[in-house]
């Protein structure tokens, strides 16, 4: 390890001694009882005499939260004005200010109103434990990000709120809130959940028995697969071997570019390795030649790459297997990520191109011992 890398990885290491503790509850669906939890949590730690606030809360109408609620001491909100509207949002500042030891921040997928310091409320969470003060906060299984196309396929619908893996890969205790199909459906009939004459429609479609059973499971494995990697991260903080990387290799396409690099970072996390995403820009993709509709899901993807906590890289070159070789022996990678090949059957040339190029690619890769995953 040279000079810089040492002083770096000490500077790190400071910062996280530093960071306040970060815990996660994370639920199938709404009503489960995180937010419950949470304020039980909150209660207990205020008898036990430590100094938490509630930074934000959402009941959502329910009595039962709302009751939690009482007797907590509560950070008061910011007010913006949006559109005409006085709008509140938690009051990041005002946390930091006041310095509690630990803070409950709900809804950790929200979109900030404009005008706020940040977009998200899971920046506004990372800022508070940099600030050193410790967090608990909530999430659903749906708006983790790196899950969210399984999430479409089980509910046929797109989350638009969403966190990063990265986040949950800072908490330092993740806990799953269960209940069974049946019993979550029944607090939805009772009112629990939504209110009445939201009911029949929820029951219809996000409610369904097996939307629930599927949505079950992604949430027990998301916190398992968390625990195992937070048990092999500890056991592997003072391994000096080297931690090899995948490389996830894109286009300038919207879907298919995206699905690469989730399923790229998800497979960094299954590994406990980092990744890197790669964009090779030929001259038909010149910024005067490629249209601007993709120039906005290049930008888009290679943000969503660095949200999920990937090094983002793009290199101008006619040689993209090139590219990708030198990287690959660069940064020591030992996975490469591409979209299934589409060949076209109405171009026999094209056909023969990417034929070539695919085992070109194949055979260079196989030589430095580095996996090759088509990823459907």
């Amino acid at each position: 390890m040279d000079k810089e890398n040492s002083v770096q990885r000490f500077l790190e290491l400071i910062r996280r001694s530093h960071r306040g503790k970060f815990k996660i509850y994370i639920g199938m669906s709404a009503g489960v009882g995180k937010t419950y939890r949470m304020l039980q949590e909150a209660h207990q730690l205020l008898d036990a005499g430590v100094d938490v606030r509630v930074g934000y809360v959402e009941t959502h109408g329910r009595a039962e939260t709302e009751a939690l609620v009482a007797g907590l001491p509560l950070v008061g909100r910011r007010k913006l004005f949006y559109k005409g509207k006085e709008l509140e949002e938690m009051d990041t500042q005002a946390i930091i200010n006041l310095h509690p030891e630990i803070v409950i921040v709900d809804e950790l997928a929200h979109t900030n109103i404009e005008g706020s310091s940040n977009p998200k409320r899971w920046q506004d969470v990372v800022q508070i434990l940099d600030a050193g003060i410790s967090v608990i906060s909530a999430v659903n299984i749906q708006h983790i990000e790196g899950l969210n196309e399984a999430v479409q396929e089980i509910t046929r619908v797109e989350v638009r709120e969403r966190v990063p893996d990265s986040v949950l890969a800072l908490a330092d205790e993740v806990v799953n809130i269960d209940l069974t199909a049946d019993e979550l459906i029944e607090r939805l009939k009772a009112g629990k959940i939504y209110r009445p004459d939201k009911v029949a429609t929820a029951l219809d479609h996000f409610f369904t028995q097996e939307n629930i059973l599927q949505l079950r499971e992604l949430a027990l494995k998301e916190v398992a697969l968390r625990v195992e990697k937070k048990v092999e991260s500890e056991i592997a903080a003072g391994d000096k071997t080297r931690r090899d990387k995948l490389l996830a290799v894109i286009d300038s396409s919207e879907k298919r570019a995206r699905r690469v690099i989730r399923k790229t970072a998800r497979l960094a996390t299954y590994f406990n390795a980092g990744f890197v995403a790669l964009y090779v820009q030929t001259d038909r993709e010149a910024p005067d030649r490629i249209p601007l509709a993709n120039q906005r899901y290049l930008i888009n993807n290679m943000d969503l790459a660095s949200e999920l906590g990937g090094e983002v890289r793009q290199i101008r070159s006619n040689h993209p297997i090139e590219v990708v070789v030198e990287l690959c022996r660069e940064q020591k990678i030992s996975i490469v990520c591409i979209s299934r090949p589409e060949f076209s059957l109405f171009s026999v040339i094209s056909l023969l191109r990417s034929v070539v190029s695919f085992r070109n690619l194949l055979r260079r890769l196989a030589r430095m011992n580095v996996d090759l995953y088509l990823l459907s």
